[in-house]
């Protein structure tokens, strides 16, 4: 099971720290990944991280404001996010995967959401 939290509602170019607490499955031997879905659009993707931390990637739309990491000793992956602005505003999910991927489809785990909304 994946367990996001650390959503809320903050003003442009404020920062929240997201967390995804992972339990019943070998965390650290997973991909993370964050995506994240507007009203009435698709549910997008935001970053990933490979099960060692390693290596990680991230939409062109957040590079240089969010900041994806893990700690495997606490089963949890997190997400910076920084000079967030109104189109940041969506529900976002953490999911885990076998491989590191942008893709939605390979991810098979996911957790319930957390709403993140950004006033202007």
């Amino acid at each position: 099971q994946l367990q996001a939290s650390g959503g809320g509602l903050v003003q442009a170019g404020g920062s929240l720290r997201l967390s995804c607490a992972a339990s019943g499955r070998t965390f650290r031997s997973f991909s993370m990944g964050w995506f994240r879905q507007a009203p009435g659009k698709e549910r997008e993707f935001v970053a990933t991280i490979t099960w060692s931390g390693g290596l990680t990637y991230y939409a062109d739309s957040v590079k240089g404001r969010f900041a994806i990491s893990r700690d495997n000793a606490k089963n949890t992956v997190y997400l910076q996010m920084n000079s967030l602005q109104p189109d940041d505003t969506a529900v976002y999910y953490c999911a885990s995967a076998q491989y590191q991927s942008t893709r939605t489809a390979a991810y098979d785990y996911w957790g319930q959401g957390t709403q993140v909304t950004v006033s202007s």
